[in-house]
């Protein structure tokens, strides 16, 4: 008994991309010499009309038939061709092509690979020159890489063939078109209740929070929902790389984004720049995207001069391994000691919490610590919460040791540790 043969719409488009590239090529001319624009179902009329009046190969399979008509369309009918379906869906967060032939998406916390393809590395590039001439930008061999904001919020980062060895690159990360909550988080799972109230008491009450963890761990997700706590009569100055952060309560705010240098190499306004440039702006909190470089120096002083309340997100492994890369970064730019350096990111930051991304794909607060001070040998943490082996976020027993705040802003019996743990979490 045989198998019968298996049709996937991949393979397809790969088998039969010249037959594809062809029609497309004709359908698209004749959209061109139409008066007004036609409408889907009229393009899928004329689609149908220029398969069967081509020479179709008499052993094609009839599912071939209706995907190769089905992948045309997509191709005349819409500006991102494929890509179109994928982008509409509000389940899926991120899109990752690794070249014509490999597409996956994170749907619903879940890597899953698409049954799609381009038909070249050609098109795909096309593609990529599409998204970058969306925000005004120019991408070719000189200048392979372009990492930018669509005006939808979407993020972009797309890389040319003449860099990535297994073809053109392209990832596009999704954002909420709404602000994301506290509630929400708990409701995941990604913190506790008790958790939650005890954040949102320390952004109230005006702690420096630096939120770390791995890439795609929710870092900004959760710097968004900490905003919440923000008070509405406070000024903000709000600084991006790429803008992602959705705040809306605040009428009193200033969101600013970096902006790469032009094809001729000038332009360009770093995050650097900005975080200096914000302290002239009278802000009573600045929130500084994620920091990657030099920059955080700057950020460090500002948390040291009176800017309390101020919040910003990093890549790192566990609150000690964040220490340790902003004390790499604060010295890439920095004439000081190493003890300087921890002295001053000992006095900035108040509240450390590290998130974790799992193999599930699952988002979660690993650890919040509070950063006492460094005695010239080591730092001082104070662990306040650490999830248990089944990543189930639990409280220390620790109280918080620098009250004064949370005190003034009438939290007096918040965080007061083991006396208190009897509150439901």
């Amino acid at each position: 008994m045989s198998l019968s043969k298996v049709i996937t719409k991949s393979a397809t488009v790969q088998k039969y991309a010249e037959t594809i590239e062809s029609l497309s090529a004709r359908v698209r001319r004749w959209i061109s010499e139409q008066d007004e624009a036609p409408d889907a179902a009229v393009i899928r009329e004329r689609v149908e009309d220029e398969f069967f009046s081509s020479m179709v190969p008499e052993d094609m399979d009839v599912k071939e038939i209706s995907l190769i008509i089905g992948s045309i369309c997509e191709r005349v009918t819409y500006k991102y061709g494929l890509l179109n379906s994928l982008l509409e869906d509000p389940s899926i967060n991120e899109i990752m092509v690794n070249g014509p032939g490999a597409i996956f998406v994170e749907q619903n916390r879940e890597l899953v690979r698409v049954d799609d393809a381009f038909i070249s590395d050609i098109e795909l590039e096309e593609v990529i020159r599409m998204f970058a001439s969306d925000v005004h930008r120019e991408v070719n061999e000189a200048n392979p890489i372009v990492d930018a904001r669509l005006p939808s919020g979407f993020r972009v980062n797309g890389v040319l063939k003449t860099v990535a060895l297994n073809g053109p690159i392209l990832t596009i990360r999704k954002f909420r078109e709404k602000e994301i909550t506290m509630d929400e988080l708990v409701e995941t799972g990604s913190l506790s209740r008790r958790c939650a109230d005890d954040l949102s008491a320390l952004v109230h009450s005006g702690y420096n929070i630096f939120i770390s963890g791995g890439m795609s761990s929710g870092k900004t997700t959760c710097l968004n929902a900490l905003t919440a706590d923000i008070g509405s009569d406070e000024r903000v100055i709000i600084i991006e790389d790429s803008a992602e952060l959705m705040i809306t309560h605040l009428d009193n705010k200033v969101q600013m984004e970096c902006r790469a240098a032009n094809s001729i190499g000038k332009g360009e306004v770093t995050m650097e720049r900005l975080i200096r440039t914000s302290l002239r702006m009278r802000p009573d909190r600045i929130i500084v995207g994620e920091v990657r470089g030099k920059e955080v120096v700057d950020m460090i002083q500002a948390m040291n001069t009176g800017h309390d309340g101020s919040m910003s997100t990093g890549h790192g492994n566990s609150i000690k391994g964040m220490l340790n890369r902003l004390e790499t970064m604060y010295l890439m730019d920095a004439q000081a000691s190493v003890n300087s350096v921890r002295n001053q990111i000992a006095n900035a930051i108040d509240i450390f919490v590290h998130l974790k991304r799992d193999a599930s794909g699952r988002r979660g607060v690993e650890e919040v610590a509070e950063l006492m001070s460094y005695d010239g040998e080591n730092y001082s943490i104070n662990y306040l919460y650490k999830a248990d082996s089944s990543r189930v976020l639990q409280p220390t027993g620790n109280g918080l040791k620098d009250r004064e705040r949370l005190i003034r802003a009438g939290y007096a019996d918040v965080l007061r540790g083991c006396d208190l743990n009897d509150r439901s979490s």
